[in-house]
């Protein structure tokens, strides 16, 4: 009986720390769950940044081709008028 325990005991001891790799894991798993869900509903600094960024790049790009298109409207209407120097 005791042979055999010496015997298993390294075998054991090699399958230990698969073991407890393991039950870490599942006792961890519910945390980075939670985790990545707070991630996932909130909106860091950066993203936030990020975000406000593209929304001003848009608007600076349809307020320039809104402008675009107001110059050219009023060159437009200033050559029907019958003026000569309406590029400026």
């Amino acid at each position: 009986m005791k042979t055999s325990l010496l015997l298993a005991t390294p075998l054991i001891l090699l399958a230990l720390p698969g073991c407890v790799r393991t039950v870490a894991s599942v006792v961890t798993a519910p945390v980075r769950a939670g985790a990545q869900v707070v991630d996932w509903s909130t909106t860091s600094q950066d993203e936030a940044d990020r975000n406000y960024g593209r929304k001003m790049r848009k608007q600076e790009a349809r307020d320039g081709k809104a402008a675009k298109q107001a110059e050219k409207e009023r060159r437009k209407q200033c050559r029907e008028a019958g003026y000569d120097n309406c590029d400026r």
